[in-house]
């Protein structure tokens, strides 16, 4: 019988693993050429998986909510439209022989980032129980030994050992639920997990809910931005400078040109992709902003991809990336945020729509707010929120002397990484933003 094996793709730079959020065949279903076969979730955009061959859909090694790593196999297609004999009594795991091939533990001898020794764990351990990628990832990182997940009772199905498991097993010092055994223990390079005494547990406070609370669970969207948000301040340590700029030729030369522009171009033009322009500008001036940090290393991109913090429908939030801006003048720009805009509204991202980001704008004045001290956008380390514009008096300097005027102005907050981005570089950076806007030609053409 001819079976192709159907992998997880790749979606887009950096995605490194997805999880099934539903399958949309069954066992024994008969699949066409790119049909849609499963749903799955990467770290915002959700994406439906055409198969990629005609026949029956055999045998799934994944169910829903499964986290899976890009290039694993997630379910097998039989060409000659049979199903094949269930020959294990579950799918997901690995064959006899893999079982008697990789039941060794293989322990290696460099140290871990935390200082642990590093442990190679095989898919299966000696009692046969298969452990997913994400699950002996976590282990090697964490230096847990095979003997010390063999004894954990796993919450998946057929006890197979979930990356929840795993999580409540660190949190918690091996204090999860374990398999009773009474064999003498193997003795390995590994650190042995103890349970903490009850007195330093780390433990979130209990929160008491009173008649008439609402309880909402968090939807996955909002949980991955929460894990990203606390994971970005764990990072880096953030600071933030703030500039206020008078942006009044700017108010001025919209309000004259937004009309003809619609007309010419079919698009509205609003203030964001001005900003924008004004930022790249200023990263061309200072382009160790726009950097990441790889361990000891700063990695200077070359691109300038500019991220637009987006509200969803759903009041989420996600950052579609315009790739390569630098090479955009004022209309591309626009353009390119409308149609981003556009497809986040609809829930038409894709994964490569939010890939690649180098350094992000968020525009905290759309909500009326004059300021913000945004999160960076982690591998990134920076991102700037532009505030309301607001009109108020303001000195200003005229060939007659100093004059009270009305001015639109507005502020700046520069958000960065202090480990690569110091202070002076910080505050210049926000400073050339400021003044790239305040001297913005007033008879610019279109």
């Amino acid at each position: 019988m001819a079976e192709i094996e159907i992998r997880l793709p790749k979606m887009g730079e950096s995605v490194t693993e997805a999880t099934i959020t539903n399958w949309l065949k069954e066992v024994g279903d008969t699949v066409e050429m790119d049909e849609p076969l499963v749903e799955v979730a990467t770290d915002k955009v959700d994406n439906e998986l055409p198969s990629e061959a005609e026949g029956v859909l055999v045998k799934r090694l994944f169910e829903k909510d499964d986290v899976v790593q890009v290039g694993d196999v997630i379910a097998v297609i039989s060409t000659d439209g049979e199903a094949a004999p269930d020959d294990s009594s579950n799918d997901s795991e690995p064959a006899a022989e893999a079982v008697v091939a990789e039941a060794a533990v293989s322990i290696a001898t460099p140290v871990a980032s935390n200082g642990s020794t590093a442990v190679e764990l095989s898919k299966s351990g000696p009692s046969g129980r298969f452990y997913s990628p994400l699950v002996r990832s976590i282990a090697k990182k964490e230096g847990i030994s095979m003997e010390q997940l063999e004894t954990l009772e796993g919450s998946g199905e057929n006890s197979r050992v979930t990356k929840k498991d795993m999580l409540n097993f660190i949190k918690n010092g091996g204090a999860i639920a374990a398999k009773p055994t009474t064999e003498t223990p193997v003795q390995t390079n590994a650190p042995v997990a103890t349970k903490a005494p009850a007195a330093k547990a780390a433990h979130a406070p209990a929160i008491p809910v009173h008649e008439g609370d609402e309880i909402i669970e968090m939807d996955r969207m909002r949980k991955l931005i929460a894990d990203h948000m606390v994971m970005s301040v764990q990072t880096s340590p953030h600071v933030t400078s703030y500039v206020e700029a008078d942006v009044t030729n700017i108010v001025m030369w919209r309000n004259k040109v937004k009309n003809d522009f619609l007309k010419n171009e079919g698009e509205k033009i609003t203030f964001t992709p001005i900003f924008m322009e004004a930022i790249i500008k200023a990263i061309k001036d200072f382009p160790m902003v726009n950097v990441c940090l790889s361990g000891d290393n700063i990695i200077k991109r070359k691109d300038i991809n500019i991220g637009m913090a987006t509200a969803l429908p759903s009041g989420n939030l996600i950052v579609p990336v315009i790739k390569q801006a630098d090479n955009l003048n004022l209309t591309g720009l626009t353009k390119q945020v409308n149609d981003l805009a556009n497809k986040a509204r609809n829930n038409k991202l894709s994964s490569d729509d939010i890939q690649g980001g180098t350094y992000t704008v968020t525009n905290v004045g759309t909500f009326g707010n004059v300021m913000g001290t945004p999160i960076i956008n982690q591998p990134q380390v920076a991102i700037m929120a532009v505030g309301a514009i607001r009109k108020i008096p303001a000195v200003i300097e005229t060939p007659q002397g100093d004059a009270i005027a009305i001015r639109h102005k507005m502020f700046l907050s520069h958000s960065y990484d202090h480990r690569v981005v110091d202070g002076a570089l910080g505050g210049m950076f926000v400073r050339r933003v400021a003044d790239y806007l305040e001297q913005f030609d007033i008879n610019r053409e279109l």
